[in-house]
């Protein structure tokens, strides 16, 4: 039997797992059933899918879109695990050459639709086969009180009818406690495993601009990061087609994408975005759970999104590689009262719920604080400091007295008898004479011009600021006039002091770029070098003979790892993160004779030893090894470093193949050397195969006594 971690480093390529999918693969294959939340980009794939590679029979996985199934099924077939789908895309005869698949045992993994996995026939014929797992991808869509809820997801309960003693795992980005125990309570789970892993993504720097000049800012942004892929996501249809139409003015290689197209059109679209045809895509958030594509460098919301969960989850489309990646939102006073008219015109039977979730998110995008700190508050976990990777962190914000300015507001609001809104009033007190100004007399009232010192976009940042405070309200009811809020008469009569602070718009973009020096990485950099871009491009040409999308062949992440470490050797190659048997197998030959040639062109020294050969320099191998040198147990180091103490003896056994100074006598005594050595010399060791090995010394010794004797031998 192959572990968790061997199979890791086999299909997909990496020598580590990422924090809880351990664990939370150990739940499933012991037969629990499970619910994880792990935040986009987490890896919440891996923890089915190595469940599934594990144990016997087929496992069956529920997820919410044809083009999700897609990708994910041929990244399986790319690493080599034979997997399908089946939806509407399908014909009969299509269809039941993958039943018959199933049937017939070929078949590990197999992707449906939830309306698919409820219809009674299928139900039936999922009875004639060996289940392994059922996973439930999305699952927040199976409660009301989620973000996305979908009717047919709540029929799944049926499943625990069906197949009580197989494992239920199911899986979502975002859920709070209510959705949580929904998803528990509709999916009728027995006694869950609970998993909710760190939601911080250390990799995505977050930024809040105002909302003003947004198409001059997104321009300049995407000029300042040429041959990389971004989504914008837009709060209606008609936005998407026109910002689409004006960066392709620009000389962008821009498209839209919104639920009024036919569906042909948006099929071809999203594809063309998948497949690096089509590098910026202007979307509404119809363009969601599709995506599946890791080389995402940048999100922008041109608008605010209603709610955190939402932002959350798109913000999470980038940089699922764990390279970094940037999120810009757009954020204006306008956006807030666009949402609440149209969420109180809805009348939903939430409608407090969906209100009360559309203040938090006005609270995020008007912190002045780490906002990485307040958006992980509001999935009840802490990080204890400051990030360092958003605009608030990067640029501290510099308050100041503002009383003054907030008496001139409210001093001008109550003589305009709090029946203007923002624009007017702001209007009012920066002295303007514009026809609605003049025609209605209120260039006559005392305060007129008396804020003709600050401009338009100061003054909309200070009153926003004092409807937080509540010095000023909205009266969304009268056509969103402002009016005296709570602290208004303190303000104005007791002398209340007002701390403001200083507009966000004065700091220009390139002032609060990603810092490099921030005190978490997520992975490896992203180095886009000449090397890179010559890997990019073979990348898309590797992806276009295969018809696939270029990031199931290589990551970002893998690419840059390849431009750093330049291996010449497919052993070279297998030691960068990304690369399994499978990859290296197809893939080897044209990558390795490219960075040879160009290695070559510039005189660039390559590996000659051992230890360097295999770039052993940032793996986890050699973590563990410095921990042993330094005179740790491999206990202290398992416990440490949360891994077994078999994972860590594998370690010092790798390291010890590569060259290094192991004593690996230590983990076994000279007789059970003896013994086992004298069955190797025996029956041979064939294609790293240590289970004849094993089965020969009738089960008496660990596999990885085995795995040490065969090292001392070589």
């Amino acid at each position: 039997m192959q572990t968790p971690s061997q199979i890791l480093k086999k299909y997909f390529g990496y020598d580590q797992f990422r924090p809880n999918q351990l664990a939370i693969i150990n739940a499933i294959v012991s037969g629990r059933d499970v619910l994880t939340l792990m935040p986009t980009g987490g890896g919440k794939s891996v923890c089915f899918q190595v469940p599934a590679l594990l144990k016997n029979g087929l496992a069956v996985v529920v997820s919410p879109l044809i083009a999700l199934m897609k990708d994910q099924v041929e990244a399986l077939k790319i690493n080599g695990i034979e997997a399908a789908y089946l939806n509407s895309s399908q014909d009969g005869n299509q269809q039941r050459l993958i039943e018959n698949q199933a049937r017939n045992g070929q078949l590990k993994l197999l992707y449906v639709s939830p309306e698919k996995m409820v219809s009674q026939t299928f139900l039936t014929f999922l009875r004639e086969l060996e289940i392994s797992l059922f996973a439930i991808d999305e699952a927040h869509c199976i409660s009301s009180w989620g973000h996305d809820f979908r009717p047919e997801y709540q029929q799944l309960g049926v499943l625990k009818q069906y197949f009580p003693s197989i494992p239920v795992a199911a899986f979502t980005a975002t859920a709070d406690r209510l959705t949580r125990q929904d998803i528990i309570t509709q999916l009728k789970l027995s006694d869950p495993a609970l998993f909710i892993t760190s939601f911080d993504r250390p990799n995505l720097s977050l930024r809040v601009l105002p909302g003003t000049k947004r198409l001059q800012q997104i321009l300049k942004f995407a000029r300042e990061k040429p041959n990389t892929s971004g989504i914008i996501y837009c709060n209606s249809r008609k936005q998407t087609e026109s910002l689409s139409q004006k960066l392709t003015e620009a000389g962008f290689n821009a498209g839209f994408y919104h639920a009024g197209m036919d569906s042909a059109v948006r099929s071809r679209t999203q594809e063309a975005f998948v497949r690096d045809d089509l590098k910026i895509i202007c979307a509404t958030v119809a363009f969601g759970m599709g995506i599946d594509k890791s080389n995402v460098r940048w999100v922008v919301h041109y608008g605010m999104p209603k709610n955190l969960e939402g932002y959350y989850q798109e913000i999470g489309r980038a940089g699922r590689d764990g390279a970094p990646a940037d999120t810009v939102l757009f954020y204006s006073f306008a956006d807030v009262m666009n949402w609440r008219d149209m969420i109180s015109e809805n009348a939903p039977a939430n409608l407090e719920f969906q209100l009360a979730k559309l203040d938090r998110m006005q609270q995020y995008a008007d912190a002045n604080s780490c906002r990485r700190r307040i958006l992980l508050s509001y999935f009840s976990e802490e990080i204890g400091q400051n990030c360092g990777n958003c605009d608030v962190c990067s640029n501290p914000r510099q308050s100041f007295d503002g009383t003054v300015i907030a008496q001139k507001a409210l001093s001008a609001a109550i003589r305009l008898r709090e029946e203007v809104p923002m624009n007017t009033l702001i209007d009012v007190l920066r002295g303007s004479r514009n026809q609605t100004i003049v025609a209605r007399g209120y260039d006559q009232i005392k305060t007129y011009g008396a804020g003709a010192d600050l401009k338009y976009e100061e003054w909309r940042d200070y009153l926003w600021q004092l409807i937080n405070m509540g010095v000023l309200e909205v009266a969304y009811e009268q056509r969103h006039a402002l009016r005296r809020g709570a602290l208004a008469d303190a303000v104005l009569t007791r002398g209340q002091n007002i701390q403001l602070v200083r507009p966000e718009h004065a700091i220009k973009m390139n002032e609060v770029a990603v810092q490099t020096d921030r005190k978490e990485k997520s992975r490896t950099d992203v180095v886009r070098d000449e090397l890179f871009e010559e890997l990019r491009v073979l990348r898309k040409s590797v992806a276009d003979k295969l018809n696939v999308p270029p990031y199931l062949i290589f990551s970002d992440a893998t690419l840059s790892d390849l431009a750093q470490k330049r291996p010449t050797t497919p052993e070279q190659l297998l030691g960068v993160s990304g690369v399994g048997q499978r990859k290296l197998e197809q893939f080897g030959v044209p990558f390795l004779k490219i960075i040879s040639d160009y290695t070559k062109k510039k005189g660039l020294p390559t590996p000659t030893n051992k230890i360097a050969s295999r770039n052993l320099g940032e793996s986890t191998q050699l973590v563990s090894f410095e921990m042993y040198k330094n005179g740790l147990s491999v206990g202290q180091i398992a416990n440490q470093r949360s891994l077994t103490e078999y994972t860590v003896i594998g370690h010092l056994v790798a390291m010890f193949e590569a060259g290094a100074d192991v004593n690996l006598n230590q983990f076994l005594a000279p007789s059970e050397r003896a013994e086992i050595e004298a069955v190797i010399r025996e029956i041979g060791i064939i294609d790293n195969r240590i289970k004849p090995i094993f089965d020969a010394l009738d089960a008496r010794y660990e596999y990885y006594k085995i795995k040490i004797v065969a090292a001392l031998i070589r």
